[in-house]
Parts: structure tokens; C-alpha cells; sequence
């Protein structure tokens, strides 16, 4: 099993930009220090939920503070990049890293952000999988043309090559969040492990194992592949020596998040769009992930993934909105809460 932590250098109410991004920082350095297995960093726009616009660009600053830890995008939005781009980036960093970079890509949502970069609804709504299969051939192939609906170019050498030698691993792991049968399938065909959001339960995420697993099997993926994947599960961290002052923290600190991040997202064609109660959503999290002392938290993860099926998870250790805080926690998970899945 290996544990990670999640960060999406969120913006609390009261906080600036910089205040967020430094927690972010510094919680992946501590991260590093407590032995967690991966940092996973969100990539939003032009909202306080999460303040980091490039995930690929805080991965390079953070392979660069870090000395063992993995860092991977979760995720990297496809429809508002050039797959091309993003690969290009992401060999650069699995090469100078010694491999440590994972690549998190999903199509996002129909935000505001289609509109700002030029790419349009039709990127989100029919314009992933193409992303996605030129993104896998750049990170595959010595050399890459394309002939698509979206992408036209002539054929041209992929540098820097993410493996100079096709005995070598094929560059960096790529991830696929995935919230629809659709993604599932895609993700399935092309032998991808999946990451799961924190907003579903162990029950929805071993349908979604098991939904992959046949989508898998019937593209011709080998045992070993289906076996191995290496889905993640998202989730919700807070430990405490007494569960109810770990659930007090985070709902006094999340619900305000959730609501002025939340609330920030723009549709870009003005689709009405369901909000969640940020109190009960908190109220969910705290029930659905480790949030407790670090006893119970090792056993909810245990759990889920005997659950599941899933051996990896990318914990919001933030939740608390405080530095401190979160250096604290990110402690008690790899001092009091690892030995135990060990």
C-alpha cells in the first residue's frame, strides 16, 4: 500500500494566494521528510479553491526541493493544454528527476477556462480522447505526426525522449481521473490506472475497479496489466488523538473553503449547475475517509482497499487551513499511521 498526500494549495477565507501556495510548498517538503510515497498536486483556474493554475509547473519546483518522494498532477487538465505541450514537460521532468514524476491527466469541466485559453467547449465535451492518445504517443514514440479532427501536424522527432531505448520504462506513469463509465472505459483500453475521487464511497469505487477491469479484459489488456494497475483513491485526512476533535477541526475550517471555492466556478456556455451543502459535504468526507485518530485511520484504509481493490491513495492533509496544522498532521500519518499498514 502507498500513501500519498493530496494538495490543492486551497485558499481558505481570510488567506491570500501566497499563504496557500507556501503550505502547499512546504507541506510536500514535509511529506518528503515523513515518508509518504507521492505528492499529488490539483490544478485549477481563476478560483480560491485551489490556487495552483499549473500542477507540471509546481511538480518541477517541488522535484527540485524533494530527495525522495514522487510528485504527480492530479490532474493536469487536457482540454485547456496541447497534448504535445504537456508532453514535452512531463518527459523533461520524468528524465531530470530519475523517474519521480507522475503524469495525472482528466478532461476537467465546462469552466470559463475553455474559453480564456481558446479551446473551446467541443475540447471537453468530444476532445479528450484524442488528447489523450496523441499526449500517450508523444510519451511512446521516437517521433509523432498527427492527422485528427483537432490536431494536424507533420511528423517531428519527440525531444527530449522520455526512454532512449525501448528496453527502458516507457516514460512517466500516466494517471486518468476518472467520474463517468466513458472515462472508465477510456481509461480501461489503453491499460491506465484510474484516480477516484474523494466525493464517492469504497461501494462506488470497487463498482469502478471492477467496471475497468471488464472494459480491460475485453481490449485484450494481459493479466498482469489488469492486476497491477495501481489505481489511487482520493480522500480526506485529519488525525487526532480523539475522532470527534478531528472531525471539529475540519468542520470548522472546510466549509467555508468549499463554499467561496465552490462557488467561484464559471460555466462557459451559463449551464445551471448543482452545489453541493458545504457543511454536509464536510460531514461526508469525515465519514467516508480517515479522519480520526491515526488507529482508525489505518484501519479505514485498510479497509478500502480490501474494499477495492485500490493499493494507493492521494490524502487532502490541508484541511485545516492552518500550516501548522498540516505539518503536524502530515507527521502523525507517516510516524503513527504508516507503521501500522506496514
Amino acid at each position: 500500500m502507498r500513501v500519498g498526500s493530496f494538495v490543492l494549495a486551497a485558499r481558505f477565507p481570510g488567506q491570500g494566494p501566497g499563504e496557500a501556495l507556501h503550505r502547499a510548498v512546504r507541506s510536500a517538503e514535509v511529506a518528503d521528510e515523513a515518508g509518504l510515497d507521492t505528492v499529488w498536486l490539483a490544478e485549477h483556474h481563476f478560483v480560491p479553491y485551489g490556487t495552483c493554475p499549473s500542477a507540471i509547473t509546481l511538480a518541477a519546483l517541488l522535484l527540485g526541493r524533494t530527495r525522495r518522494v514522487r510528485v504527480g498532477t492530479a490532474v493536469s487538465v487536457l482540454p485547456t493544454a496541447h497534448p504535445v505541450a504537456v508532453g514535452e514537460q512531463a518527459a523533461l521532468l520524468h528524465v531530470t528527476s530519475g523517474g519521480r514524476f507522475t503524469l495525472g491527466v482528466g478532461r476537467g469541466g465546462p469552466w470559463v477556462d475553455l474559453e480564456v485559453f481558446g479551446t473551446g467547449l467541443g475540447a471537453y465535451e468530444r476532445g479528450f480522447p484524442e488528447s489523450l492518445d496523441l499526449l500517450l504517443r508523444w510519451l511512446r514514440e521516437p517521433s509523432v505526426a498527427a492527422s485528427g479532427e483537432r490536431y494536424r501536424f507533420r511528423e517531428v522527432p519527440v525531444v527530449p525522449r522520455p526512454s532512449e531505448s525501448l528496453t527502458e520504462a516507457p516514460g512517466p506513469e500516466v494517471v486518468v481521473a476518472c467520474t463517468s463509465p466513458a472515462s472508465v472505459r477510456l481509461a480501461a483500453e489503453r491499460g491506465l490506472p484510474m484516480l477516484l475521487g474523494m466525493h464517492i464511497g469504497d461501494e462506488e469505487k470497487a463498482e469502478m475497479v471492477g467496471l475497468w477491469r471488464r472494459h480491460a479484459r475485453a481490449a485484450g489488456r494481459s493479466g498482469e496489466e489488469i492486476t497491477g494497475a495501481g489505481h489511487v483513491s482520493a480522500g480526506v485526512c485529519q488525525l487526532a488523538d480523539r475522532r470527534t476533535d478531528a472531525v471539529e477541526t475540519l468542520l470548522k475550517a472546510m466549509p467555508g473553503w468549499l463554499k467561496q471555492g465552490l462557488d467561484a466556478h464559471v460555466t462557459v456556455d451559463g449551464r445551471p449547475r448543482a452545489m453541493r451543502d458545504p457543511f454536509a459535504y464536510t460531514e461526508l468526507l469525515c465519514g467516508l475517509h480517515p479522519v480520526g485518530t491515526p488507529r482508525l485511520a489505518a484501519d479505514r484504509l485498510a479497509a478500502t482497499a480490501e474494499r477495492t481493490g485500490i493499493s494507493r491513495f492521494a490524502l487532502l492533509t490541508e484541511g485545516s487551513g492552518d500550516l501548522d496544522a498540516t505539518e503536524e498532521n502530515l507527521r502523525r500519518l507517516g510516524a503513527e499511521v504508516l507503521p501500522q499498514l506496514r
